[in-house]
This record gives structure tokens, sequence and C-alpha cells, in this order.
């Protein structure tokens, strides 16, 4: 019964987070698109470089909240070949974090 009711528990946390994830990317992305419509269309004192920086920002927060959803999607099935997965993905994820990450605060656009 209490098997049970920890993998109900973690499958709807697992589901939970990868919604976080997916909505602050979609976020992101939808925020950073009304920012440059406004700065081209209306010319509003925006700046790519801060719409970059912002999107980026949202699309590393939700690359962590996957990054959650996967170890619990681990933990409800941990086989070997899962474990290489979540290694694997974790990795290419954290690896896109730490370079958006540097983009965001070395390269400048503008």
């Amino acid at each position: 019964m209490f098997v049970e009711l920890q993998g109900l528990l973690l499958n709807a946390f697992n589901v939970f987070f990868s919604f976080v994830g997916s909505l602050l990317i979609i976020y992101g992305g939808l925020r950073s698109t009304a920012e440059i419509i406004l700065l081209e269309v209306f010319k509003k004192p925006y700046h790519y470089q801060n719409i970059r920086k912002e999107l980026t920002n949202r699309i590393v927060f939700g690359l962590e909240f996957f990054i959650a959803a996967d170890v619990l999607e681990t933990v409800l099935n941990p086989t070997q070949e899962e474990l290489l997965l979540l290694g694997i993905v974790v990795l290419i994820r954290t690896i896109l974090g730490y370079f958006l990450g540097k983009e965001v605060t070395e390269y400048q656009l503008d």
C-alpha cells in the first residue's frame, strides 16, 4: 500500500515538474516574441540583449525542472538502461545550461 502511494506521489511530481519546465520555456518564448514585436513594430524601448538574456534564463530554469522530472522517472523505473539514459540526459542538459548561462553573462548582442 505504501509503495503504491509512494509511486503515485513520485509520478505526480514527475508530471508536475515536466509541466512546470514546459510552461517556463513556453512562457519565455511567448514573452520574448512579444518583446521583439514591441521593439520592431512599435519601437518600444527594449534591447535584444535583454530579451535574449531573459529567454535564456527561462530556458535554463525550465531545463532544471526537466532534470528533476528525469531523476524522479529513474527512481520509479531504476533499470540499468534508465540510469544510463538519465546520466546522459543530465549531462547534456547540464552542459547546455552551462553554456546558455555563460552566453547570457558574456555575449553582447547589441
